[in-house]
């Protein structure tokens, strides 16, 4: 990485609206890029698993899909098969943005169910790594709550035990309480305006942005830079992957509105991570194969 400009992990945590960066300090100092060297150390199949819902609008929101998206063609520009994991309330958001690649509906139901299921799902799919981005994870009490604290259980599976019996995980978030999260729980619970009861679920890597998207783009990034080719999406093409996710039915996550922003930013603004992220490895000499 050239001295003097951004880091991959400066331009994710940019812009911070929830005190992400105090977190910071908590991971190894390149920590996205830690992420992509611990994937690409792993056999070459992903589960992909994304979808977070607004209870208030009753839609799932434009962050996460758009990353899963631009994360799962990544990695099968590496070689590696993907599959997409939601539920029946973010699957046609999904859906939309993932060109046809395959996605799987984890059933809503209870504790033992979603245990079961994630336990057959692993053992079918023989992933090498599980990876979740902007995905609502467990509480302490079994819920899950939105970052105001609002229990929206009845409209979340329970993935969170995919996590449980992952033979290796990556968790992406913005907000304290993802799946993932639970890696640094006691440090997200003593950090001022973050969530007092976090996710409990951790992961074997962890990415914290403002925005769990730029995130995912952070990973790609790295994942880039490793591979000796830019595998990032054009601007244009993740501005697509939002408008997409908003036909289907996604909603900015913060308004609740159903309009092509992200985590309240409009598409000027959401553009400016995947923008810097190509000037990053740009000057690394890396182009697009």
């Amino acid at each position: 990485m050239l001295k003097g400009y951004p880091t991959i992990e400066d331009i994710v945590l940019a812009g911070d609206l929830r005190h992400m960066v105090a977190l910071r300090p908590f991971l190894p100092p390149d920590y996205v890029s830690d992420a992509a060297r611990f994937i690409l150390s792993r056999p070459k199949k992903a589960l992909i698993v994304t979808g977070f819902y607004v209870l208030r609008a009753g839609a799932a929101e434009t962050d996460g899909p758009p990353g899963a998206a631009a994360l799962g063609a990544a990695l099968r520009a590496l070689g590696y098969q993907t599959k997409f994991v939601t539920d029946r309330f973010s699957r046609a958001v999904v859906e939309a943005v993932v060109d046809g690649q395959p996605v799987i509906e984890f059933p809503t139901a209870g504790h033992a169910e979603s245990e079961a299921f994630a336990r057959d799902l692993i053992a079918s799919e023989r992933p090498g790594v599980i990876i979740a981005i902007e995905r609502a994870g467990l509480l302490a009490d079994g819920t899950y709550r939105n970052f105001m604290g609002v229990d929206f259980t009845d409209c979340n599976a329970k993935t969170d035990y995919l996590f449980h019996n992952a033979p290796a995980s990556v968790g992406i978030g913005d907000g304290g309480n993802e799946i993932g999260m639970g890696k640094l729980r006691a440090a997200i619970a003593s950090t001022d305006g973050l969530p007092a009861d976090p996710c409990v679920t951790p992961t074997d890597r962890l990415i914290v942005a403002s925005c769990s998207n730029w995130g995912a783009y952070g990973l790609v990034a790295a994942l880039s830079l490793l591979g000796g080719r830019s595998l990032l999406p054009s601007v244009a093409r993740g501005y697509d992957w939002v408008r997409r996710a908003v036909e289907a039915g996604a909603v900015e996550g913060l308004s609740a509105e159903a309009k092509d922003w992200v985590d309240g930013r409009p598409p000027d603004q959401d553009a400016v991570c995947l923008r810097d992220l190509h000037a990053l490895v740009a000057r690394e000499g890396l182009s697009r194969a």
